[in-house]
């Protein structure tokens, strides 16, 4: 790859409020002049003319609400909510704290979300409250809201966003200024509502696609349910109860004589009772080596030209490895922490955070050398097929059970190996393991190759919009 110049001049940087100096950011602005299409022969207008902040605190009362946090994890590439987390006023992170209208339109501000652009049009917004992450915007009259978030959403945008206006290393974030200042050409809105017309059918298209889909989650707890005989019914009502009695012997029921609330619910109980009936194993009983936290790091032992990879609790936040946004750090730094390096089916499992507690991520490939971080703990097994422990360990028994047994408020929270080793694990043979993984793969094949339809849909939607502004 040939290196890249070009001249500037001091005064440029003097250009950007914070006044940035890095390579990738002036040499966008001086290639397009922030004209977001390139578009050579049409009046043109910064997005800062069409989208208009709007940011309303949410009232908390004294109930639960539902929390959503910015990132992929939360919301999906057309803007529906897939996830969310229980918040109330008592508990609740100080970055959820913002209610939206169905007239917004949400931009995350993070690397990490699959589109930068969010539009509720139907949904019931009234019991969610949303993350500081967003920018939150209401859209001039004069342009028709589904045409703004088409351009929001083509793959131009999100290029420039990716490759030249993201700021930092890891989980890195964009300034709403510069994303005002991307230039779009100006289309009559005559133009837009026939553009949208085009584009609704292919949306269609895509929510019936949809409606085919079901999350990763529920086709693991339906087939353990079928084989170990679960009543997930019985435990989603058990979830509801918020007022139940105690005896003071409940309390000693656990090393720590935990009083909490949350520790002595009935689905909790409920859940570890069910497992228990089904193995007297716990997850101790199958290590190789015992459990063990990874790492921490200063900002200095980063190298951006190491070679082997920082495996942080964001990195595996979505169930599995995310080698992209993964930093590096210098042989150095893993030769000295070898005893916390990653091996072939090591699962990976984070230890903190509200939304990111409890998920794990299977190293799957050999190749892979890193160093995991401490607020992640390796699980190592032995004679067990690790894919099986890794669905189990996404299921909503173990992930409840993490729910209730890990300590602290707010988003500072933890769970530590002592408390992880206790767990149940199931003791059936590795032919029966194997079955059950052959069958949630097959179902997860299947939703695969429907995303994939999804995506060739989306790519339509692009071409649309660039083909009639161009």
């Amino acid at each position: 790859m040939g290196l890249k110049v070009f001249d500037i001049n001091f005064s440029c940087f003097s250009e950007d409020l914070y006044l940035r100096n890095d390579e990738k950011f002036h040499s966008f602005l001086n290639e397009t002049n922030w004209n977001l299409f390139n578009f050579k022969n049409s009046n043109l207008t910064p997005l800062g003319n069409i989208l208009f902040e709007e940011y309303n605190l949410f009232d908390y009362g004294d109930d639960e609400y539902k929390g959503v946090p910015t990132g992929q994890s939360y919301l999906d590439e057309d803007g529906e909510i897939i996830d969310c987390q229980i918040v109330t006023a008592e508990e609740h992170p100080n970055r959820l704290k913002y209610k939206i209208s169905n007239k917004n339109i949400l931009i995350s501000s993070l690397r990490l979300a699959k589109s930068p652009a969010l539009f509720f049009e139907k949904q019931d917004l009234s019991q969610y409250v949303f993350s500081n992450g967003f920018y939150i915007f209401k859209v001039n009259e004069n342009w028709n809201i589904k045409f703004v978030l088409n351009i929001l959403r083509t793959k131009r945008l999100k290029s420039v966003l990716d490759n030249n206006l993201y700021r930092g290393i890891g989980i890195s974030a964009y300034r709403e200024n510069d994303l005002l200042r991307i230039k779009v050409p100006l289309v009559t809105r005559e133009k837009q509502n026939q553009i949208v017309s085009q584009i609704e059918p292919i949306e269609k298209k895509i929510k019936e696609l949809k409606a085919k889909m079901q999350p990763v989650q529920t086709i693991i707890n339906k087939i353990f349910a079928r084989e170990f005989r679960f009543d997930i019914a019985k435990f989603e009502e058990l979830k509801a109860h918020k007022i139940f009695n105690l005896d003071f012997a409940d309390f000693a029921s656990n090393i720590d004589l935990r009083q909490s609330v949350k520790f002595h619910r009935e689905a909790g109980k409920f859940a570890l009772e069910q497992l228990n009936s089904k193995t007297s194993k716990k997850i101790k009983d199958f290590l190789s080596e015992p459990i063990v936290l990874g790492k921490g790091i200063s900002p200095s032992e980063y190298d951006e030209n190491g070679d082997v990879f920082y495996i942080a609790m964001s990195n595996i936040k979505n169930w599995k490895f995310e080698i992209e946004e993964a930093r590096t750090v210098s042989s150095t730094f893993a030769n000295a922490n070898k005893n916390k390096t990653v091996a072939i089916n090591d699962i990976l499992l984070a230890r903190s955070g509200e939304g990111t507690i409890g998920k794990v991520a299977l190293i799957d490939d050999e190749n892979i050398d890193g160093v995991f971080a401490d607020f992640t703990m390796r699980i190592r097994l032995k004679n067990y097929n690790h894919l099986f422990a890794y669905y189990y360990f996404r299921s909503t028994y173990f992930q409840y059970l993490v729910e209730i047994n890990k300590k602290g408020l707010g988003n500072n929270t933890n769970i530590f190996p002592s408390q992880i080793q206790e767990f149940p694990l199931f003791d059936i043979s590795l032919d029966e393991q194997q079955q059950i993984v052959k069958e949630i793969k097959a179902d997860l094949d299947e939703q695969a190759t429907i995303k994939k339809e999804i995506a060739k849909e989306r790519d339509k939607i692009d071409k649309i919009i660039e083909n009639n502004i161009m």
